[in-house]
């Protein structure tokens, strides 16, 4: 059965990809949707602080993780799978975003929210696993994540450009 493309459907993709793979060319420049993802990675970190000290901690960016995850799951259970490819894309934003972070855990130069006070995510996630020294791999991984999330969100919100 033949389908007919969705003009509009299809130039949102593209114009989404074209963003988001220039996102993951350049991971550490700061976009509108790390102010969103700040505050969903904060909010993380209140969340599971009655969880302990790790909990935590890695709270931040689980949550930058687990709340795109969700819409994304609504989405498909919706059968929308354009829409779920779409969020695909803030997904694999949010993956390179915490691989900035994470790759800065030995160096610890970006700033902090609470200041120079304050604890390190990763360095302290990085430690207590016992992985510091493997930084740049954490980092590399969690970058290439990101990068397939969006080249992945890419091909489905292409494909998924149809009546």
């Amino acid at each position: 059965m033949l389908q007919t493309v969705h003009i509009p459907k299809l130039i949102i993709a593209i114009v989404s990809a074209a963003y988001f793979l220039e996102t993951a060319s350049a991971p550490s420049h700061w976009r509108f949707l790390d102010g969103v993802d700040l505050i969903i990675h904060e909010a993380g970190h209140v969340i599971l602080l009655p969880l302990g000290h790790f909990m935590h901690m890695i709270g931040g960016s689980l949550f930058q993780l687990l709340a795109p995850t969700a819409f994304v799951v609504h989405f498909h259970r919706e059968e929308n799978r354009y829409s779920a490819a779409l969020i695909l894309f803030w997904v694999g934003q949010n993956f390179l975003n915490i691989s900035v972070y994470a790759g800065d855990a030995i160096s610890m130069k970006l700033p902090l929210l609470g200041g120079a006070d304050s604890i390190h995510d990763w360095n302290f996630l990085l430690i207590t696993l016992g992985l510091l020294e493997y930084t740049p791999w954490v980092a590399g991984v969690l970058r290439a994540t990101g990068t397939v999330a969006i080249i992945s969100g890419a091909y489905q919100a292409i494909k998924y450009a149809r009546h």
